[in-house]
């Protein structure tokens, strides 16, 4: 199972499970129709399912504008589309509501690579690095590995 797909899964069981904590502010039927949109937002995206996982990620940030995991995921479904203006938009808004929202460093860092940024991408490393230490994560780890690939194929 990739770590997309372990993510996914994690994110949408705790949700049935506990609910999660961006919808908390909301009424109940709010909360559970916005629920709903993220987590069929995150299933289209285990899908590949890109332009399906616009339609649900949009309503959900619409309904909860502060959700930094949405904006997250619905910058990954633009990224995935080669829409960069759009995904832009939707990390930096994940990273303005939670500047320490790892995957948003880790995925804008990605983005930035495939438009050939890599000071930029290296900037959101060192972000990254300082958010995990003394213990690299996932994050850290998988940005760096995009950096080292990305520079071997560009000498």
């Amino acid at each position: 199972m990739s770590r997309l797909n372990r993510a996914v899964s994690c994110v949408v069981a705790l949700a049935c499970l506990t609910g999660t904590p961006a919808f908390a502010n909301m009424g109940e039927s709010g909360a559970s129709s916005t629920e709903a949109n993220f987590v069929a937002g995150r299933q289209a995206i285990e899908k590949q399912d890109w332009e399906g996982a616009l339609n649900a990620l949009r309503k959900a940030v619409a309904a909860d504008p502060g959700n930094a995991d949405a904006h997250n995921w619905l910058g990954f479904a633009y990224r995935k589309l080669g829409k960069f203006a759009e995904s832009f938009s939707a990390y930096d808004e994940a990273l303005r509501i939670n500047p320490q929202h790892k995957a948003a460093h880790e995925y804008i860092g990605e983005a930035y690579l495939q438009t050939d940024q890599l000071d930029k991408a290296e900037t959101h490393l060192a972000e990254l690095n300082r958010l995990c230490t003394p213990i690299p994560c996932e994050e850290y780890k998988d940005l760096k590995r995009a950096i080292n690939e990305y520079k071997k194929s560009h000498r």
